[in-house]
């Protein structure tokens, strides 16, 4: 039996905030805006995780109206996710995500967002694909107002 879940995220660019991408800080003058630490690539990868297993959404599991949620790191919530009892016996066979930003560039820091993603999913790194692109300048991304990521998870039983 296999689960295929599709996430999607986005947050906007602002000044005072960290860059937090896959669990990585970046250097940058802009840092993504949110409740929690707004890392956008984790938020895509939970909510492909929560649709997988049809578990509604990321407010729904994490709202933004609860305090305890303000700040909080992303790969702590997904964890907190991934050690829910429904899904007990279910194994990751890989993570496809695109991180869409025209800034920062990310590149560097790709290896270590796998590394931490497959620490957290108790897999190797070799299930997890991180890939950036930019929209050539167009729509909110291109202006550099936000970063958009979409992931896609399958598990098998």
């Amino acid at each position: 039996m296999i689960h295929i879940g599709h996430g999607f995220d986005v947050h906007r660019l602002v000044s005072g905030r960290p860059c937090i991408i896959g669990g990585v800080k970046i250097p940058s003058k802009l840092g993504l805006l949110g409740h929690s630490d707004a890392d956008v690539l984790t938020h895509a990868v939970m909510d492909a995780v929560i649709g997988a297993f049809a578990l509604r959404d990321i407010g729904t599991w994490f709202p933004d109206t609860d305090s305890s949620y303000a700040n909080a790191d992303s790969i702590g919530l997904l964890k907190k996710i991934l050690s829910d009892k429904r899904l007990k016996g279910w194994r990751l066979l890989n993570i496809d995500s695109t991180v869409i930003a025209e800034k920062p560039k990310i590149a560097e820091y790709v290896p270590a967002m796998r590394k931490i993603l497959a620490d957290a999913f108790s897999t190797d790194e070799m299930n997890i694909s991180v890939k950036a692109t930019t929209t050539e300048g167009m729509g909110f991304c291109g202006r550099g107002e936000g970063i958009a990521a979409m992931a896609v998870v399958l598990f098998e039983k």
